[in-house]
């Protein structure tokens, strides 16, 4: 099929603290798009201070799909996504309308766009048995044995990186394949959609740096820390392996309750972990082709953006 008779859509990706929500919003007001969030985070309920989620005024103005859909003793994959993305994308297109795909996990990009046929489903004994052996070695030890398992997988992920790691050794523990070798040989299943792809990447890393530490301390201020605490009463059973407590913030968090450590060092952790997936979100980034840069700390990037769109959707 010609590239150019597919439905259009758009990407709005960037880093953590980039402004992508504000950039949204501004253009649902303008266009005839509809919000599809493409934040692993922002699917859970209850959490919503330390997500940096939208309040309920911006959701009422701009409605985001893929918010609050479950709670957070349940997990969400990107096939999940992807499978959601599509149902919903198909029906934003059958209304006459563009889908906004808008967000920073950028697995779940990688996923709808080019399928993630071949990976196994998530296998809890395999997976609790990872978590007893990194409880005694530690993950810098996972890291190092992944490196030698699949040094190609390992060289991208961060000696921390828990449940990335976890999942690689998980692969090749269920697979006997490593993760890169299984990518390579995948059945390609490319996303139907003629697609725009538009990054808020700043121009100044520290300034970005400087926003992610007011931010946190934003969410301190917010009541963040009672925000845990209640989550975690309504859903005792959490831990710091649970999937969603493993967002960015929510870890240290809840180390912080359980008096692993004080509130001035989960400021400091929180807002270094956060750094952390920002780098990584700006180093997926710069591998994608096809990527219109806009720098989200020029005070024209919102006129930016629309100038591009308006390109991109006929009037």
């Amino acid at each position: 099929m010609n590239q150019l008779s597919l439905p259009k859509a758009i990407f709005l990706m960037g880093p953590t603290a980039s402004g992508k929500t504000q950039a949204a919003v501004a253009l649902h007001q303008h266009f005839p798009v509809e919000i599809i969030s493409v934040d692993s985070a922002l699917v859970y309920t209850e959490m919503d201070i330390g997500t940096a989620k939208p309040d309920a005024e911006i959701l009422r103005q701009a409605p985001h799909h893929l918010i609050n859909i479950m709670p957070p003793t349940e997990a969400y994959s990107a096939a999940s996504f992807r499978q959601d993305a599509l149902n919903l994308m198909a029906d934003i297109t059958a209304r006459g309308k563009v889908p906004l795909l808008v967000g920073g996990t950028m697995l779940y990009f990688k996923a709808l766009e080019q399928g993630l046929n071949g990976l196994p489903e998530a296998n809890p004994s395999i997976r609790e048995q990872l978590d007893q052996e990194a409880a005694a070695i530690g993950w810098p030890a996972m890291h190092q044995k992944l490196a030698f398992i699949d040094p190609y997988t390992a060289e991208r992920l961060m000696p921390n990186d828990m449940q990335r790691i976890q999942r690689a050794l998980e692969v090749h523990a269920i697979t006997g394949e490593t993760m890169t070798a299984l990518h390579l040989k995948q059945a390609s299943d490319p996303l139907p959609y003629q697609v725009l792809k538009l990054a808020l990447i700043p121009s100044e890393r520290k300034v970005l740096h400087q926003r992610i530490a007011l931010r946190f301390q934003q969410m301190l201020a917010d009541g963040f820390i009672d925000e845990v605490a209640a989550i975690l009463l309504q859903y005792p059973s959490l831990t710091v392996e649970s999937t969603a407590m493993r967002c960015v913030g929510y870890r240290q968090a809840l180390m912080h309750l359980n008096g692993d450590y004080d509130l001035a060092e989960l400021a400091q952790r929180g807002v270094f972990a956060t750094r952390q997936l920002a780098k990584r979100q700006l180093t997926w980034l710069r591998g994608l082709t096809d990527l219109h840069h806009i720098d989200c700390l020029d005070d024209q990037h919102i006129a930016m953006i629309r100038t591009l769109v308006g390109a991109f959707i006929p009037s």
